[in-house]
């Protein structure tokens, strides 16, 4: 009898948990089929397309070589190109951080019932497209822009200052193209800030200033390291803006994708510089693991 009943739990159980990995499957099974048709089969074309070499009058020759790889890493120009995109990205996301963090602090903190429009206000600029903003910085920033007028019109400079077709116009433009990412993903990190426990320090008879180094700034760097990742790589894998704020002479790793891509034909260099990239991307998202971890720990 009782090897019966042990039968009948035993195959209970195997049958509460046979149901349990089928939920399971049905629930993740359609986001994996997704991401695999949707990232890990493109990344596998582009590392195949790597492989190939280039031939003449840009013909595709199917090998597997690691030549694509090898010109990209002993050309000093494409250094540069990597140093440029690293620079831009630290630029932009340190500036984004810093500006967006006064804001997402005060929505987090607000209690007024407006608190819904002014975050959505704060997010609205991502309602319009890239390339409107973009021309929008080229207005602004041009020769003859508005920001140059109202120097020229004061008198404080003599000639146009140079911030379209370079690096530091790109940069402007790109950290008020992703100032409301930094805000969402700051806003939604500063959730674990307990007023009780600034209330508590200044109750101690800490003063604003040192309450804010002291708790607040602390607690806070979560999501300041969510919010420069995110602007991060937003930036480095930016194209829209260096292309046209740059006007062909902002060289990161994303414009000479392009250029590899559609002008001298050169797809295994290409799709090397695109996993190059993605490998920039991979090594920074470690990096961002090991603070937090360390952070947290």
């Amino acid at each position: 009898m009782s090897a019966g009943i042990s039968t009948h739990a035993g195959n209970r159980t195997r049958g509460f948990r046979s149901r349990r990995v089928l939920e399971l499957a049905g629930l993740i099974g359609p986001g994996l089929i997704a991401l695999f048709f949707a990232f890990i089969l493109p990344v596998i074309v582009i590392v195949r397309m790597s492989m190939n070499t280039h031939g003449a009058g840009g013909q595709l020759i199917s090998s597997f070589s690691i030549g694509a790889y090898a010109d990209a890493l002993q050309d000093p120009f494409y250094w540069r190109v990597i140093g440029n995109t690293l620079l831009l990205g630290l630029v932009c996301g340190l500036g984004a951080v810093i500006l967006s963090y006064p804001l997402a602090l005060f929505l987090t903190r607000t209690s007024s019932k407006w608190k819904g429009v002014l975050i959505a206000l704060a997010i609205a600029p991502l309602l319009t497209s890239a390339v409107a903003r973009t021309y929008g910085w080229i207005a602004i920033l041009g020769d003859q822009g508005l920001f140059n007028q109202v120097l020229l019109g004061l008198g404080i400079v003599d000639s146009p200052v140079r911030l379209s077709n370079n690096m530091a116009g790109t940069m402007i433009a790109l950290v008020e193209i992703l100032m409301p990412y930094a805000v969402l993903a700051m806003i939604s990190g500063f959730g674990r800030i307990s007023p009780a426990l600034e209330e508590a320090a200044g109750s101690l008879g800490a003063s604003r200033l040192k309450v804010f180094f002291r708790v607040t700034l602390p607690l806070s760097l979560p999501g300041i390291f969510t919010g420069f990742l995110l602007v991060f790589v937003l930036a480095i894998s930016s194209f829209v803006t260096p292309r046209l704020l740059g006007g062909g002479r902002v060289f990161i790793l994303a414009t000479e994708v392009y250029n590899e891509a559609t002008q001298t034909l050169n797809w295994p260099l290409a799709s090397a510089l695109s996993i190059i990239l993605l490998v920039l991307f991979g090594a920074l998202i470690i990096l961002y693991q090991r603070i937090i971890k360390r952070y947290e720990g």
